[in-house]
This record gives structure tokens, sequence and C-alpha cells, in this order.
């Protein structure tokens, strides 16, 4: 069963959580138009505070899924007669803890989800330790996605956005 999947993801630090940064972070869409009609694809669009904030973005086959590494989420998906199953794996390192989360989704096809889920992150390797943050939106459909598929309302939501201090 084909699979379309967008990655969404925005990275900021605390020079964008007010003012004009945060306005241009918070403009930043939470689908984007796909290239032509789609099966079976990843489409990934980073966006980052260094860029202001404009996307950057990329393509490539599937299996969409990934993963999840210390600063990044990962998808894990199941296959079967009645369609696909979607979870969200939550990257390994950044706050806020997420004690309860909710279970993996089936889409049938011609069914879409989106899954949102943010992070405060800290390290060595962020420039001396100063907070970074981040939001992933996976976009995720089974069959063939129209190009503006995902600037619709999702057949699901999840939304596991936490309160980022």
């Amino acid at each position: 069963m084909d699979v379309v999947a967008q990655w969404v993801t925005t990275e900021w630090t605390r020079r964008s959580r007010g003012g004009p940064g945060a306005a241009l972070r918070s403009a930043v869409p939470q689908g984007f138009r796909l290239p032509g009609r789609r099966r079976g694809v990843v489409h990934e669009v980073m966006i980052t505070e260094g860029n202001d904030f404009r996307p950057i973005e990329s393509f490539g086959a599937e299996p969409p899924e990934r993963e999840p590494s210390l600063a990044r989420s990962g998808l894990r998906l199941v296959r079967a007669d009645k369609g696909v199953r979607v979870e969200l794996l939550l990257a390994r390192l950044g706050d806020p803890s997420r004690a309860r989360r909710p279970p993996g989704v089936w889409l049938a096809p011609g069914e879409w989800l989106r899954w949102q889920v943010n992070y405060r992150m800290s390290g060595p390797r962020i420039d001396g330790g100063r907070w970074e943050y981040r939001q992933d939106t996976l976009n995720i459909a089974v069959g063939p996605a129209d190009p503006e598929l995902f600037f619709g309302e999702p057949t699901r939501h999840i939304d596991e956005r936490g309160f980022l201090r």
C-alpha cells in the first residue's frame, strides 16, 4: 500500500520566541504542496531560524519509515490489508517528557493524519549549551495524494505539543 509522508521540521532558538522572529516562526505552514500527484514518497521540509524561516525541501522514495535519532522524530509503519498503522517515535533527547503517549493510528486508503510534537533541547553541540527548540509535523496519507492534500483538514490529528519553557 502506497504511503506519502511529509515531515515539516521547524527549528529556532530563544531569539525567535518573541517579536519579529516569533511572527516569522508562527507563519510557517503545517503542510506544503506536493509536486504532482504522488504515490510512495517522502517529502521533507526544513525551516530554520538561521535561514529566516524559509523552507528547504527535499524528496525521497518510499519507504518513509525512519528510526528516531537523538534530535529527530522517527516513524514506524505496519502495512495490512485494511490500511497502514502509523506510529510517531520520539527523539531520544529533548523535553518535555511524555509519560503517556497516544497509540499508533490506523489509516485506510484515502485517509491522512497530521501528528505534531515539539521539543526543547540543550547540549554542547548547540552553541555552548543554549536552548534550541524544534517542532516536527508529520503529514501522512495512504494512497495517491493530491498535491494540495496537506493544506486541508486531516482525517485524524494528534497534537503532542507541550509547554516549552
